[in-house]
């Protein structure tokens, strides 16, 4: 069982560095980092179409994530 599990979260673990690597980036540099995010916080701009989409698919793949890491270390010890 714990064999499968981690092959599962091996598996997860690529799909979502794919998909954070797919997105577009919202702006160069620091200064970017900083109002790019204080744009995705505050902004009335939504992503839409494919960025959706992969945004929604890194959500979902890191909750997987973290719920196949708490059952290798914790459960399943």
């Amino acid at each position: 069982m714990l064999g499968i599990v981690n092959v599962l979260l091996v598996i997860d673990g690529l799909i979502m560095i794919i998909l954070v690597l797919l997105q577009s980036g919202k702006s160069e540099g620091l200064s970017g980092a900083i109002s790019g995010g204080a744009e995705q916080l505050f902004g009335k701009q939504k992503a839409r179409g494919i960025d959706l989409v992969l945004h929604r698919g890194t959500i979902v793949t890191a909750v997987i994530f973290f719920v196949l890491a708490f059952l290798s270390a914790y459960v399943l010890q």
